[in-house]
């Protein structure tokens, strides 16, 4: 691995053809570049770690803009009147080498108001030359005139399943073998976002002391719990086992696990439980991201229609994980839908 050089950085893709799950985007920008038909001002809009500024580039690139001739602006930085004046002068400027200079806006919507309405001016007739690629995490900040002179590209958060392959593939450039349940894992643990996908990866290959990445190996590194853990959990909800349940939720605690995680999982398993039991035809699609001993059980406590592993209880964990992390007890939340669902 290179030293000090982050895996997200090492591996950002290099042209559009690497680009995973953006294919509703990257057909149209190739259309546009194939037809000449560059717009004068792109919004890729998304949650953090999608790829927005990397696609940025990228589309630089292809339309045959150097480096000399893109430029990069964090609008968190520089978000005011001054910095956005100091832009409009300058756009007029002839790019150095390229046929045209593009500039890249990051978290456009940190901008102050006046800025806005600077950066709104410069849009409505910018110079031939230029192209303005703005990026934002949070779309409904922008003004509706910025968002009407764009043309919008909204990014889509990769899939669990797009995740778990690219973090076995990087891995595998590294010389380490991620099992598809640790790889799993650590997609569910980036929540949707390639970069923490991949600076999880990062941690994981930097503290394993082989060249293999186990799942409880991974859950012990990104804090996540053992999959027995949640075995032990789901079966004593099931036997409405409330002292049980009461100590697994203390023993995940005692592992330092986080508790958002932990509550996230709860949910898959409780959930392919009542899936499985009411659409036994997708029973593959249902179990696709659990390992056998999971297989195993969940399979057996769909089988049995007396369970009271229902859509109340499921009920009781929804409130339960989003009360969770606000609390000054994280694991309280759960422990009372344990009680509740146990009395009941």
């Amino acid at each position: 691995m290179t030293e000090n050089l982050a895996l997200y950085r090492k591996y950002r893709p290099t042209s559009f053809k690497e680009v995973r799950d953006q294919d509703h985007i990257v057909s149209v920008l190739e259309g546009a570049i194939k037809k000449k038909a560059i717009p004068h001002a792109i919004l890729f809009s998304g949650s953090r770690g999608t790829g927005k500024t990397t696609l940025a580039r990228l589309f630089a690139k292809a339309i045959g803009v150097s480096e000399v001739d893109l430029y990069e602006i964090d609008a968190a930085s520089n978000r005011g009147i001054d910095d956005v004046r100091e832009l409009r002068e300058a756009v007029y400027a002839l790019p150095y080498e390229s046929e045209r200079k593009v500039y890249i806006i990051d978290e456009v919507h940190m901008l102050t108001k006046e800025a806005f309405n600077a950066l709104l001016k410069t849009l409505e007739e910018p110079p031939a030359h230029v192209v303005f690629i703005l990026a934002t995490t949070e779309e409904d900040k922008l003004l509706d005139t910025i968002l009407s002179r764009c043309q919008v590209f909204r990014m889509r958060a990769p899939s669990r399943e797009v995740l778990a392959q690219t973090v076995i593939d990087v891995a595998k450039k590294e010389g380490f073998k991620l099992s598809p349940d640790a790889a799993d894992l650590i997609a569910i643990a980036a929540d949707g976002s390639f970069r923490d996908a991949l600076g999880v990866t990062q941690k994981v290959i930097l503290a394993s002391g082989d060249q293999i990445g186990k799942a409880d190996e991974v859950a012990s590194i990104i804090g996540a719990p053992k999959t027995q853990a949640l075995r032990d959990l789901v079966q004593a909800l099931h036997q409405k086992d409330t002292e049980a349940a009461l100590e697994a939720v203390s023993q995940t605690l005692a592992s330092h696990t986080d508790m958002k995680l932990f509550m996230r999982l709860l949910l898959e398993r409780v959930r392919a439980v009542i899936l499985l039991r009411n659409a036994p035809g997708k029973k593959e699609s249902i179990l696709a991201a659990f390992g056998e001993d999971d297989r195993a059980q969940i399979q057996t406590l769909a089988q049995d229609p007396s369970s009271p592993l229902n859509s109340h209880l499921m009920l009781l964990l929804l409130d339960a994980a989003q009360r969770t992390g606000r609390t000054v007890l994280p694991q309280l939340p759960l422990e009372l839908a344990v009680v509740e669902h146990c009395a009941k």
